[in-house]
């Protein structure tokens, strides 16, 4: 991607210009920001964005998210691109927001500004539920790009800033947030979240096996599983092995398959608080 006044201060003319639009060489993507060939490279259009609203632009919220890599984005949605308060911008394709964004809060990462990942999270917190926004906390701690401290040095320096409150929430989840590997983990986390299910660990070790939900505290393991969840049945044969290991130490293993977190997911947490209650009551 190239402005119109990197190729003048390049010595391109304006003539030069308009002919290698007229042969497709440049393809204008906004008002005096083009694509060099036709086919856009990787973050191309994120740095088209950038070009367009000016050198103090940032890519932010779920643009940005999706560039650290915690959040899936189209390529073909609008750019998110945040501004200092004073600048008036309006761009087709592109989602200006308007916003302070402290020079500690900016990165460059591929070549482009962007907001640090713990900016990006407070971001995002205003516009995703609670489920994917501890999932991209606990993601972003796993990946070392945003500490708990990093976050709520966030939540402190900006009290009024939407998000703060949800972002506060997810930090003060009893046991933190849970990172999630799968759809049917997420699927069940937000049940478990919603129903206010809690002292459970998510992919957690124990006896030398890595479980899907562990109650630790009370020997209880929820594992998602079942011949419709794996490539075959060497797989299902090793999950097998791996409940009757658990088992002989002592912990209580309940399977739950992909097919009944799907159609009977009011069962299954039937079945589980009934379980969690009796495990309790033993102690």
């Amino acid at each position: 991607m190239v402005a119109r006044w990197q190729l003048v201060a390049a010595g391109v003319t304006r003539h030069q210009i308009a002919r290698r639009l007229c042969s497709g060489f440049l393809v204008e993507i906004h008002r005096g920001v083009y694509l060099v060939g036709v086919v856009p490279s990787a973050h191309a259009h994120e740095m088209g964005a950038l070009l367009a609203c000016g050198p103090t632009a940032v890519l932010s919220h779920r643009s940005a998210a999706a560039l650290w890599g915690l959040h899936r984005y189209p390529a073909s949605a609008p750019v998110h691109v945040t501004v200092p308060p004073g600048r008036s911008v309006t761009r087709p394709r592109i989602q200006v927001h308007r916003a302070a964004i402290s020079r500690g809060d900016v990165r460059l990462r591929e070549g482009i500004r962007v907001s640090s990942p713990p900016r990006t999270i407070l971001e995002l917190a205003a516009d995703v539920d609670l489920v994917l926004l501890e999932f991209v906390v606990a993601e972003a701690s796993y990946r070392r790009l945003a500490t708990d401290a990093e976050l709520r040095d966030q939540v402190e320096r900006n009290p009024g800033k939407p998000g703060v409150r949800r972002l506060r929430r997810v930090l003060d989840i009893p046991g933190g947030p849970q990172r999630t590997r799968s759809s049917g983990e997420r699927r069940l986390l937000r049940a478990l979240r919603e129903n206010e299910i809690n002292g459970f660990e998510v992919n957690a070790k124990i006896d030398g096996y890595e479980v899907d939900f562990l109650w630790r505290d009370l020997g209880f393991v929820l594992e998602l599983d079942g011949w419709d969840g794996h490539s075959g049945s060497v797989a299902f044969e090793r999950d097998r092995l791996k409940v009757a290991k658990l088992e002989a130490a002592g912990l209580t293993v309940m399977p739950v398959t992909g097919r009944q977190l799907r159609d009977d997911l009011d069962g299954v947490l039937d079945r589980l608080r009934r379980a969690l209650a009796f495990h309790r009551e033993k102690i």
